[in-house]
């Protein structure tokens, strides 16, 4: 398990990321259309998994709009962000911001994206929820770059993320 903090408070998550140069698991998470989109959909583009508690909150609503900037500059990559909001909610945010370069995806569902990826907080008031993390993954889906944010009021390294990617 990773240990990182929120607001200074210790938490835990349940793994650790999954190790860079291995396959990404494959996951089912629900697209703000209500379809259910596999890891498999995807294939073919470089993946900037951007992974956040939820789109409500100032630093996590920062990094889609960040991502959603850059995204729009870099070839054949897509970028999912993935929380546990309600598909409604992910839409109603994407909709009042303008967003049109991430795909938002939600695990609201079962949970299992944040268990399987090691990522899903165990403890603190945000438990159950994902911690911040960032996961790029190249055109086949090995895992080529991880984040794992100390502090869940941090934002990720962008500059880092999109490195791994050029």
């Amino acid at each position: 398990m990773a240990h990182i903090t929120l607001g200074g408070n210790a938490v835990e998550t349940s793994g650790e990321l999954p190790k860079v140069g291995t396959k990404a698991k494959d996951f089912k998470l629900v697209a703000i259309d209500l379809s259910t989109k596999k890891l498999s959909d995807f294939l073919g583009s470089n993946l900037i998994l951007n992974i956040f508690p939820s789109v409500n909150t100032g630093i996590c609503s920062a990094s889609v709009r960040n991502f959603n900037q850059k995204a729009g500059d870099l070839d054949n990559t897509k970028v999912l962000c993935i929380s546990r909001d309600l598909p409604f909610a992910q839409e109603q945010f994407c909709a009042a911001e303008g967003l049109e370069h991430v795909i938002m995806l939600s695990d609201f569902k079962t949970g299992d994206f944040g268990k399987d990826y090691g990522l899903m907080m165990t403890n603190g008031i945000f438990d159950a929820l994902h911690s911040r993390c960032v996961i790029i993954l190249d055109q086949d889906g090995t895992i080529i770059y991880t984040e794992q944010v100390p502090e869940i009021g941090q934002e990720p390294d962008y500059q880092a993320a999109l490195n791994a990617i050029k």
